[in-house]
Order: structure tokens, then sequence, then C-alpha cells
């Protein structure tokens, strides 16, 4: 019988104490999950927004477990080579563990899993420094969306306003953002309070890992530029 691989001492990296336990601990519930769970997934993340992140987690907790953080220690849990993988083929997960990704440790048959995947996304406001996905312009006139307790906030924000009446008015025509092009703070406080959600959070599939059969199968490439937070 082979000598499991997944008992092997690893030197994490030279960092304070409590640090090291933390990565520590990580890594040895990655590796225990490994062997409770049949298939390993990649998965990349699109505008990352932490709660929908747990809410779409909790909906697959009876069957499934996600670790998102540190790309180096969830690829030291799993192992970065032939030599020290902890299941065959785990290396070839692990190699695609970079960038805003995640692993997915699960049960479920893989037509569920893309099926869920594909299926889910939910929108959000667009944060500072993301890529407007449409043009924004607002006309001289009244605003009668705003208050006349907002114009000084409205001033702040740049946009050209005064009170006529107690009603909030534009002077001059505003553009908020321009299509393609990474929305400044102000902006995105206004499109906020205009209530245009431009942020699409969404899962990708990068691959899959089954097992017991050693199947492995690439989906899509990472995703470089996601909106990543730590969780």
């Amino acid at each position: 019988m082979p000598k499991s691989k997944r008992n092997r001492q690893v030197t994490l990296s030279k960092t304070k104490k409590k640090g090291r336990e933390h990565k520590e601990n990580v890594l040895n519930s990655i590796r225990d999950a490994v062997e409770k769970y049949e298939s390993a997934y990649v998965f990349a993340v699109e505008n990352m927004r932490n709660l929908k992140f747990k809410e779409f987690r909790d909906k697959l907790r009876s069957s499934s477990r996600f670790f998102l953080g540190s790309n180096k220690v969830m690829q030291i849990a799993l192992g970065r080579s032939v030599s020290d993988e902890i299941k065959p083929r785990m290396h070839k997960i692990s190699k695609l563990l970079r960038g805003d990704t995640g692993l997915l440790l699960t049960n479920l048959p893989k037509e569920d899993v893309k099926k869920l995947f594909d299926e889910y996304e939910d929108y959000d406001f667009a944060r500072t420094g993301s890529l407007a996905t449409e043009k924004v312009e607002l006309n001289e006139g009244p605003l009668d969306q705003f208050t006349h307790e907002m114009e000084p906030f409205l001033r702040k924000q740049g946009m050209p306003v005064r009170l006529n009446k107690g009603v909030v008015e534009l002077v001059s025509d505003f553009v908020v953002c321009e299509e393609g092009k990474p929305i400044r703070p102000e902006s995105a406080r206004i499109l906020r309070l205009l209530g245009m959600k431009m942020a699409t959070f969404k899962l990708h599939l990068i691959c899959r890992l089954t097992f017991d059969s050693e199947d492995f199968e690439v989906y899509r490439e990472v995703l470089e530029d996601s909106d990543i937070e730590s969780s």
C-alpha cells in the first residue's frame, strides 16, 4: 500500500507565530476536506461581494466546502508537483490557483455544480476603479429624485447643481461615467444615489478533478482582473 502524502510536513514561511499557525490550520483543513469529498474545482470570482458569496456558499453547505484566501497556502496543501501532490493529478488543480480564485470540494455531480455556477449571478453597485458598463449622463434641468437637503452633497461630488424654489436643479448636462472607463469615487456615489447597479457578482468554474476516476477537465482560463475582497 503506497504511503500517504497527506501527512508530509511542509514549511510555509518564516512569519509570526500566529500567522504561521493560521496558515497551518488552513493547510490541514484543506487536506482533511480532500479526504471527505469526491471532486475538486477551481473557480474565479468576478466582482466579489462577501455577503453574496456567503449566501451562495451556504446553499451548498451540506454537500460541499469552499476555500478562499492565500493561493500559495492552497497550492502547498494540494501539492504543486507530482512528487508532493496529495492525490493523483492534484498538482494540475494547484497550478490553476492563481489570481482571484478559490477552491471547491464537493460530492455533487459535475452537472449539478456546473448548473449552479452557470445560473448564479447577482447585481450590486459598482465600486471605485471598476469599469463602467454604460455611459450615464444627466440632462440639464430639475432632478426630482433628489431632495433639497442633498444639494450640498451633490455639489461636493462635482455636479453643477443649485436650488431653484426648493428643487435641486442641474445647471448643465453632466456625465457621471463613460462606458469602459474606470469609475471615480464621486461617480460611484452618484450611481448609488441613482440606484444604478453596474457590477455583476459571478463565479466562473475554471477546472474540475474527480478523484476516483482521475478525470481532469479545464473549463476556461483564469480571470486575471477580477475584483475580490479577502474573506
